[in-house]
């Protein structure tokens, strides 16, 4: 079990695997938090392949083979579980080999096929909820991990769409979602997002990061998703609404208080 009802649980890491560089700046920063704050229960995230860019033109990131070789690093020298998205059955055995969590994006919540075969490695899946799902109807997605015997089921609330190019997070989605039985954790970088809003990618407003990931809490989340760089303006994808590495340090400070205020 990686889950620990003792501990804030932060997934934290860039939105692509990018580079060595990137995730080792990335991975030394949660190094010094993990020790800053033993209450921190830190899982490092990076993705191999942006495979649903809304440009054709959108790069795309590592691929499967180096991007795996990037997250068995961040394994073997840091010391942290992994997690990485994927997107088709082909990949579910090459990604199991080296990550202790494998995510479903939320685009594929409700493909029967590939929860089951996630679940079928005994891995730990978190499993996002869909901009296109009320939660209520994340009982059926998550009864089809338990189905498959998942070694662990997460879920996550990453926003639902209002309209055209924006998210609405409706905080009644994590009294809902518990119900479950299951951690809750809010992704509070896509949720931040204007998907399809920057002329061929999305865009995204990261100075309202902070205060949902403290009203997710506050609302019983169980833990926070939380993408970062180095450099967002920079990145190759999800600059926008990526959280500052320089700045999560304070961020996850002060949701660490609401946390305790809520367990209190």
């Amino acid at each position: 079990m990686i889950f620990n009802p003792a501990q804030l649980l932060v997934i934290a890491g860039p939105c692509s695997l990018e580079s060595e560089a990137v995730c080792r700046a990335v991975a030394t920063e949660l190094s010094e938090l993990r020790v800053a704050y033993p209450e921190l229960n830190l899982v490092f995230k990076g993705s191999f392949d942006k495979a649903n860019r809304t440009s054709v033109s959108g790069p795309r990131g590592t691929g499967l083979a180096e991007g795996l070789k990037l997250l068995a690093l961040i394994k073997r020298e840091y010391g942290f579980p992994v997690l990485t998205d994927l997107h088709e059955r082909e990949q579910v055995k090459a990604v199991a080999e080296v990550c202790d969590v494998i995510q479903i994006p939320a685009f594929l919540c409700r493909q029967t096929d590939l929860l089951l075969a996630a679940a079928a490695t005994g891995r730990t899946v978190n499993v996002k909820k869909g901009q296109f799902l009320s939660p209520q109807e994340m009982v059926h997605v998550t009864a089809k991990l338990r189905e498959g015997q998942a070694g662990e089921v997460w879920q996550t609330e990453r926003g639902t769409t209002f309209g055209y190019q924006n998210l609405v997070v409706d905080m009644r989605s994590f009294a809902i979602m518990k119900q479950n039985g299951l951690p809750t954790v809010f992704d509070a970088t896509h949720s931040v997002q204007l998907p399809g809003a920057g002329n061929g990618k999305s865009s995204g407003q990261r100075e309202f990061v902070a205060p949902l990931a403290k009203a997710a809490l506050a609302a019983g989340a169980d833990g926070l998703f939380i993408e970062t760089h180095p450099h967002p303006d920079q990145a190759i994808s999800d600059g926008p609404n990526m959280v500052p590495l320089s700045e999560l340090p304070e961020l996850l400070a002060s949701c660490l208080t609401v946390w305790r205020a809520v367990r209190s």
